[in-house]
This record gives structure tokens, sequence and C-alpha cells, in this order.
């Protein structure tokens, strides 16, 4: 699986209407609006690399309101939740 970290840059007065319409482009799977530098953060998660530009390229950026983003392609991933989330799957309590 491979993770995405794109961070959108929107028109100000956009930002709930283009959250909610990149939250269900397919792919996505968390969108956080944020302080800082950019707007919003979304997190994409695809099985091929070639994906990554059907979704980041061909439907983000196309999003109404959104004038740019930044993508970061994650090698790998630390956290200790995600780990155990991951390990548990199809285990119940």
């Amino acid at each position: 699986m491979l993770t995405a970290i794109v961070l959108i840059h929107t028109a100000a007065d956009r930002i709930p209407e283009v959250a909610t319409a990149i939250a269900e482009v397919p792919h996505v799977s968390e969108v956080y609006s944020v302080t800082g530098e950019v707007d919003l953060i979304a997190l994409v998660r695809v099985r091929e690399h070639e994906q990554l530009a059907d979704v980041i390229a061909d439907q983000i950026s196309k999003v109404a309101g959104v004038e740019r983003t930044e993508t970061f392609i994650a090698f790998r991933a630390y956290s200790k939740n995600d780990l155990a989330a991951a390990f548990a799957l199809g285990l119940e309590d």
C-alpha cells in the first residue's frame, strides 16, 4: 500500500466544500482542515504507484476551489496505532 500526503491550497471561502468533495474521491482516506501554510491535508492510499496520478492529478487537482497541491509520498510508517490496527484486522474484542 502506498500512502501520499497531499497539501492542498484552496480558495479561502470554499474550504468546507472543497474538503467535502475531496473526501468523496476514491482512495482518499482522510481530509483535514489545518492551520499554517496550507488549507487542507489529504491522505491518499493506493496499491499501485500509477494510481497516484489518477487520484491526485486527475481528480483532487480538478476539484473546484483547489488552487494547487503539493504531494509527499511516504516511505515507511512508524505509528504504533497504525501497526496495531493493521494486525488486528478481523479480530474481535
